[in-house]
């Protein structure tokens, strides 16, 4: 192995399974390119499948009182703790796009506690990096806390799941060298009619 060839090189999207396949190029088709886990995680078909079956279990979830930036604001503290760069600036795209705020990922990812987030948010988040660092010390006082913000136990259980998931996530894209793609680094940040002006 040499600095040019990667370790675990990523699939190609004509040698995919014809299922993995076609959910690859749905979303290729939304967000007009393909995210790198799609093809790195694809080496391993069956792995690929479970992993992002509990993916959209979590994170499209629709009886959950977490919304769609709630969850990606987890991923992002979190996956920031955990030193994972991919998450941290794939995730962080989303949620700009979601929050429609071009600076709150940047914020949380280095410390949500100053970010601009409501309250709540700021309750979510205590939970979530409590789990993600010292899960064995989470007791009533912490579900009393997300349940004076009106979250019921099962949100804490997507609270709680999401931070695990994505601690997995994490680990698996540090160890392989998983690079986010450039599209996601500007996503969000400017108004879609508005580019950078050149250097």
């Amino acid at each position: 192995m040499t600095a040019s060839t990667p370790r675990y090189p990523a699939s190609q999207l004509p040698d995919l399974p014809e299922d993995i396949r076609a959910k690859v190029l749905e979303v290729q088709e939304k967000s007009g390119f393909i995210p790198n886990v799609f093809l790195a995680l694809a080496r391993r078909p069956a792995e690929w499948r479970a992993f992002f079956a509990y993916h959209d279990a979590l994170m499209l979830r629709e009886e959950s009182g977490l919304t769609k930036g709630d969850r990606e604001m987890i991923v992002t503290t979190t996956s920031a703790a955990n030193h994972c760069l991919y998450c941290v600036v794939a995730h962080g795209a989303i949620l700009r796009i979601y929050e429609k705020k071009p600076l709150v990922a940047d914020q949380v990812a280095v410390n949500y506690r100053k970010a601009d987030i409501t309250p709540r948010q700021r309750a979510m988040l205590d939970f979530a990096m409590k789990v993600c660092q010292h899960s064995d010390e989470i007791g009533e006082a912490d579900f009393a806390a997300l349940h004076a913000h009106g979250f019921n136990d099962e949100d804490i259980w997507d609270i709680g799941a999401i931070t695990a998931f994505f601690g997995l996530s994490n680990r698996i894209a540090n160890f392989s060298g998983m690079l986010p793609n450039p599209e996601f680094y500007l996503m969000g940040r400017l108004p879609r009619d508005k580019k950078p002006a050149a250097a």
